[in-house]
This record gives C-alpha cells, structure tokens and sequence, in this order.
C-alpha cells in the first residue's frame, strides 16, 4: 500500500514536472503589436476628405435652415401688425412653418448621421484591411487596438507603419 502511494505521488510529480516546466517547450511565440486606431484614423486622408464633405453639406442645410426661420420671422412681424381676429387667423400657416422647420431638422440630422456613418464605416473597412495585410505580410498573429491595452512597450506599436501604408492606397 505504501509503494503505490508512493508510485502515485511519484507520477503526479512527474505529471506536475513535465506540463509545468517541459510543457513550454511546446507552446508557441506569438508575435504581436498594437496599432492607436484614432491616430490611424485621423491621419487617414480619406477622413479628412470625408469631414470635409460633410462639413459642406452641412453648410448647405444650415443655409436652407436659416431661409425657413427667417419665413417664420417674417410671418411673425407681418402677425404682429394685425388685429387680434387676423393674427388668430395668420397663426396657421405659422405653425405650420414651424412643423416644417422641425421636420426639416431631423430629417437632417437623420440623413448627415447616416452618411456620416456610411462613410466611417467605409474608412474602418479600408483600416482593418490595410491592418490584415500588414500582418499576413510581416508575420504577425495578434494586433490589438491600442485603447484595449492598459499598457503596450513601444517597441510594438505599428502605428506609424499602418498609417503610413493606408495613405499610399
């Protein structure tokens, strides 16, 4: 009894042995960086063009904007000349001018959100491609973004590099 104690103690060593310390022989290296993804992204010349666009198109509603409140100004100094019996009257097409302008307003920010979105969302796509080619070809397994990282030696920030090939496309 006492030698298979001693047998199984002996093997549970053994076992311990092995996959403790013999058992990284076997693991594998990883190769592995991390990229700042809002770094890339605001360097990328397509986000630059990209807020440009909407930037312009925002102009363009805020004027468009500005004719619909300065209708309702008017309709509003034009009411305020009348009797009581015609203001009453005139506050129709007022409110409707107004139901117009808070239309017009959601339907922009809908539409400039959706674009907007449309466009980061072509900008990611392009980023994480240039991210997987980089990695295929250098050799890399793992890269992180940076903002999941609570620290990350500079030696393994491919940033730089990853900015630099997604603005020679």
């Amino acid at each position: 009894m006492r030698k298979a104690i001693v047998l199984v103690v002996a093997m549970v060593f053994i076992a311990g042995f092995v996959l403790g310390f013999g058992g990284n022989a076997f693991a594998k290296e990883y190769k592995i960086g991390y990229v700042d993804l809002a770094k890339v992204f605001e360097e990328y010349t397509k986000t630059k063009d990209a807020e440009k666009i909407l930037e312009e198109k925002g102009k363009a509603k805020e004027a468009e904007r500005k004719k619909l409140i300065d209708e309702i100004r008017k309709l509003k100094d034009e009411q305020a000349l009348l009797s009581d019996k015609a203001k009453a009257e005139k506050q129709g097409p007022i409110d409707e001018k107004v139901k117009t302008l808070q239309a017009f307003d959601m339907k922009t920010r809908d539409d400039l959100m959706k674009e907007r979105n449309d466009l980061l969302g072509g900008i990611l796509k392009d980023i994480e491609k240039v991210v997987a080619d980089y990695s295929k070809e250098t050799g890399y397994d793992i890269i992180l973004n940076s903002r999941t990282l609570l620290y990350g030696a500079e030696q393994y920030d491919v940033t730089a590099e990853i900015s630099k090939r997604l603005n020679k496309q």
